[in-house]
């Protein structure tokens, strides 16, 4: 990773690319990622919300920007919203009534802002969302009380694989204005249109005043790849799905359980092959 052009911003995403298998951070990344993000902005893109990507930053001992919800929320390294967009709240029931009344097999969450509601948190689905993300959901079948005009940022499907893959579609031909991906073979997020993590990354090149040109991006899933093609300096993970290392500019050599994001960014920003 020599002769590489200027580094002034990092975007990564999260799960299967800055965590371990276990959506946790790893202490021997935290090093590298805390003197890095002193030198530059460093950027969480990712599906989960606010209070999901906290306890990452804590661990990994750094503060900055942050693009949820897979972009439909983005906020710069002092909490200040940059970017918002919402699923109406009159919407946002029409969907959730679908989901109750067509795909009773998967299990929903709804997502605005801060706030993160299921209608029963016993729900093994529901439990182990709790533990990868370190965050709590209220248990509230009242949507429109929760977010009232506020609107919501995303609806997260959990289930078996082919349930999510199902949901996935029927969702995205019965409400095509929508943007419906699966973040992983057993989630399903679905958000506003106009949400997408290559517009978060614009939304942040703009604010930070860096050209997109001397950003460098990270991931491993097909959500990724529309990140990866905003910015010259994309790389796939080496646990990246084949998708996402064709669509990437650089493939690195290791995965996130070997911090593969730290490691790399030592030769890229800081000139060493050590953490």
């Amino acid at each position: 990773m020599t002769d590489q052009p200027q580094v002034g911003i990092v975007f990564t995403d999260v799960d299967g690319t800055l965590v371990d298998n276990e959506h946790h951070p790893m202490a021997a990344s935290a090093p590298t990622i805390s003197v890095v993000a002193k030198l530059m902005p460093f950027c969480l893109v990712s599906a989960r919300s606010p209070e999901g990507l906290y306890p990452i930053q804590e661990q990994l001992g750094f503060t900055g920007p942050l693009a949820c919800f897979s972009g439909a929320y983005v906020l710069d390294h002092e909490g200040n919203e940059l970017f918002s967009t919402v699923i109406p709240t009159e919407h946002a029931l029409r969907i959730k009534r679908y989901l109750e009344e067509e795909l009773p097999d998967v299990v929903a969450g709804t997502y605005g802002f801060h706030d993160w509601i299921v209608d029963d948190r016993s729900d093994p689905r529901v439990v182990k969302e709790e533990y990868f993300v370190q965050a709590e959901s209220r248990e509230s079948r009242d949507l429109a009380g929760t977010f009232g005009d506020r609107g919501v940022h995303k609806f997260l499907l959990m289930g078996e694989p082919e349930s999510i893959l199902a949901a996935q579609s029927r969702v995205a031909q019965e409400f095509p204005e929508l943007t419906v991906v699966r973040s992983n073979a057993t989630l399903c997020e679905i958000m506003s249109g106009g949400a997408s993590k290559s517009h978060a990354i614009e939304v942040l090149c703009n604010h930070y005043g860096v050209s997109p040109a001397e950003a460098v991006a990270f991931g491993d899933g097909p959500n990724d790849i529309d990140m990866l093609a905003a910015v010259t300096q994309s790389y796939a993970m080496a646990n990246a799905e084949e998708e996402v290392k064709r669509a990437a500019a650089h493939t690195i050599s290791w995965s996130n359980v070997e911090s593969g994001v730290a490691r790399a960014l030592a030769q890229l920003v800081l000139d060493t092959d050590s953490l």
